[in-house]
């Protein structure tokens, strides 16, 4: 069963709609230590249902999203009353939006929860399509479930509390979108600068964007055909952030889809027929409003075995990639070698000005 998401910057008024109508025997609201100042007290003078919530606080970051946090869930939701009836809240983030949503999935078998993402990142991503999970072991979601939230609250009113780096790291998945959509949102999307976008227009842009992603998950929700398509960037993304996370330096989730999408183009022109030129271009834009991600050659053999790991691979030769013919058109179950990757991670340092 697909999502209810709603659009809208009325938020609170849209939870407490929500809780009457599923009559909870218990609310509780998860949040991390950041959304706790910035989102929750807005929240709370505005809806009597958050207000009488009980509180799961949990540290902020993709390190905290890991089996203690999810098992300190768990306990709180436990030792403070909740039952199957009880309603979960997740108010905030992708990692709060991830392990929420898989904790509520597990908890008693299955609680209901209601997905109110607030940052950029989770309201494209995270917060819609089902995938819940934790990291584990030093990989990215290596454990986790589908499973769809009650309703998906989107909205723009807490991106003024975002900085810089957090708005485009959400829009480096926004870009990931268009790619796979086509030319016209492509272009759109890059001709805004993401930091100067107003509330409402914003909001106009997740709908448009979002919209992406659940006609994609409504035909196939447990990712066994086109939704693959949702992968572009990120075989190589998720190698960038484990690698970073072993440098203890870890890089934004859109970020590092940014950079994948950059090598996965470098691929998509060397496998698929994708226009160079077309491919330069992007690169140029990820450069100048994301930067790089630093890798030298004496990186390659550990991102490929990150990439071995990758839940599409099926067999330990190659790696399976989602590329693109062109811009709108997917190149599903595509792979490359181990010689193809380390080209590709050549031309990448090339274009992104690391040599």
């Amino acid at each position: 069963m697909m999502s209810n998401v709603v659009f809208t910057n009325c938020v609170a008024e849209t939870i407490d709609r929500i809780v009457s109508e599923a009559n909870p025997s218990k609310v509780f609201v998860l949040v991390d230590e950041n959304t706790m100042s910035a989102a929750l007290p807005l929240m709370q003078e505005g809806s009597p249902a958050v207000s009488g919530a009980t509180v799961i606080t949990v540290k902020p970051g993709d390190e905290n999203k890991n089996l203690e946090s999810l098992s300190y869930i768990w306990k709180q939701l436990g030792d403070n009353g909740g039952t199957r009836h009880s309603m979960l809240i997740n108010l905030g983030g992708g990692v709060v939006t991830d392990m929420g949503a898989f904790a509520a999935s597990t908890f008693k078998r299955g609680i209901r929860f209601v997905n109110v993402p607030t940052s950029l990142l989770a309201a494209v991503d995270a917060s819609v399509g089902g995938k819940t999970g934790i990291n584990f072991n030093g990989l990215k979601n290596e454990i986790g479930a589908f499973k769809d939230a009650d309703t998906v609250i989107v909205s723009s009113m807490f991106f003024n509390t975002l900085s810089a780096t957090e708005m485009r790291s959400g829009y480096g998945e926004m870009l990931k979108h268009a790619l796979i959509k086509g030319p016209e949102m492509l272009a759109d999307l890059m001709r805004q600068d993401v930091l100067e976008v107003g509330r409402e227009r914003m909001l106009d842009l997740l709908k448009e964007n979002v919209g992406v992603k659940e006609e994609i998950v409504r035909q196939d929700p447990t990712e066994k055909g086109l939704r693959k398509a949702l992968n572009l960037g990120h075989t190589t993304g998720h190698a960038f952030e484990s690698l970073a996370l072993r440098r203890e330096s870890p890089i934004p989730h859109g970020y590092a889809v940014a950079y994948g999408l950059v090598v996965e183009l470098i691929l998509s022109v060397m496998k698929t027929g994708f226009p160079s030129e077309t491919m330069r271009k992007i690169a140029g834009y990820i450069y100048e409003n994301f930067r790089a991600f630093a890798v030298t050659c004496n990186d390659y053999d550990e991102l490929i075995d990150f990439m071995r790991h990758d839940k599409k691979n099926v067999d330990v030769s190659t790696i399976n990639f989602t590329l693109l013919k062109g811009v709108g058109e997917v190149a599903l179950d595509s792979t490359a070698t181990f010689d193809e990757i380390k080209a590709a991670l050549d031309i990448y340092r090339d274009v992104m000005h690391l040599d």
